[in-house]
């Protein structure tokens, strides 16, 4: 099972990002063997699905 162990918004409009993209957010999660892995997705998802810092992460990602 992965858990949110960190979220990263490093997306702060100077990369050239188009008028149609969605703000993204680096997420590091880590699993009960402490092993770790980060994935990017939109920041409203995030927000959607009510995951935070120490959610469990859905699915088998």
């Amino acid at each position: 099972m992965w858990k949110i162990k960190h979220i990263f918004d490093g997306d702060y409009g100077c990369e050239g990002r188009g008028p149609d993209d969605k703000p993204m957010v680096s997420v590091t999660l880590v699993n009960e063997h402490q092993e770790t892995m980060l994935v990017t997705v939109e920041d409203d998802w995030l927000t959607e699905n009510h995951l935070d810092v120490g959610s469990q992460w859905p699915g088998e990602e």
